[in-house]
């Protein structure tokens, strides 16, 4: 019997070896929401495992869908089962029932993906997506969690944060994606205020060569920001003299979400 086996017995024949488990394989969905991807081999260097064992803790997890494996890849993101246990939780889980359907109709109207994302440390992670009418948009999918720095959502969420969170957030890891990312404390912080300013962020090929995006915020009912609407696509569709047009048509349907969440508007 394996280290994944069903004990029969209870937890109090063989408590250590059940918690390591359970602990290891939430350490493969961590490593997969910081990663994107990962294959076999690479989680069990991060686990500090043998292959063998980190393929056992995938495979259980891809039976049950927290994991899902990528074509012709051999490498695994987070799956559907996660989703549907953060729909069910709260905030988040709120936040989605209100704001799928309304996505979908903005995806169609500005023709470009939609989605929605909340902060998570120095992360921002897609909650819900919209595909627009294009068949060429991003490749973002519900789960996966990129820089803060270098999207547009990102940015927006950082923005409700002092300078002194900001800098405890993600001072230590601007890393470059891009020739256009954001490396500087300071040049961030310069970001952010104009974000302040007119009331939403834009991305220019930041996290991704090729692809822009607009983000605008979502607010509960104590008009907190919760989350970020953006809008992205193609950069040679998505122009930066389209941003302030989208960025209109966002906001109106980042109203109507927060006002589904409680907010009423000053």
């Amino acid at each position: 019997m394996n280290e994944l086996d069903d004990n029969s017995n209870g937890d109090r024949n063989r408590p250590a070896g059940a918690v390591q488990s359970v602990d290891r394989a939430l350490a493969v969905l961590e490593i997969l929401a910081r990663l994107g991807t990962a294959g076999v081999t690479e989680i069990a260097d991060e686990l500090g495992v043998h292959k063998s064992t980190a393929s056992r803790l995938v495979a259980v997890l891809d039976s049950r869908g927290y994991v899902s494996q990528l074509k012709n890849r051999g490498k695994f993101r987070l799956g559907n089962s996660l989703v549907r246990l953060a729909r069910t939780a709260s905030p988040d889980g709120d936040l989605v029932r209100q704001s799928q359907e309304l996505c979908a109709e903005l995806a169609e109207t500005v023709g470009e993906s939609v989605n929605i994302s909340i902060l998570d440390g120095d992360r921002s992670v897609s909650v819900v997506k919209a595909d627009g009418p294009s068949g060429v948009g991003t490749n973002t999918w519900v789960g996966q969690s990129s820089p803060a720095h270098a999207t547009s959502s990102g940015k927006l969420l950082l923005s409700e944060l002092s300078d002194a969170e900001i800098a405890d957030s993600v001072g230590g890891s601007l890393i470059a994606l891009t020739p256009r990312t954001i490396t500087h404390l300071a040049t961030l912080s310069e970001s952010i205020a104009t974000i302040l300013d007119r009331g939403w962020a834009q991305s220019e090929e930041e996290l991704e060569v090729g692809m822009n995006a607009v983000s605008v915020p979502i607010r509960d009912y104590t008009a907190r920001v919760i989350a970020a609407l953006s809008v992205s696509g193609p950069a040679y569709r998505l122009l930066p003299e389209r941003f302030d047009e989208v960025a209109r048509a966002a906001l109106d349907t980042a109203q109507r979400i927060s006002t589904r969440l409680g907010y009423a508007a000053p």
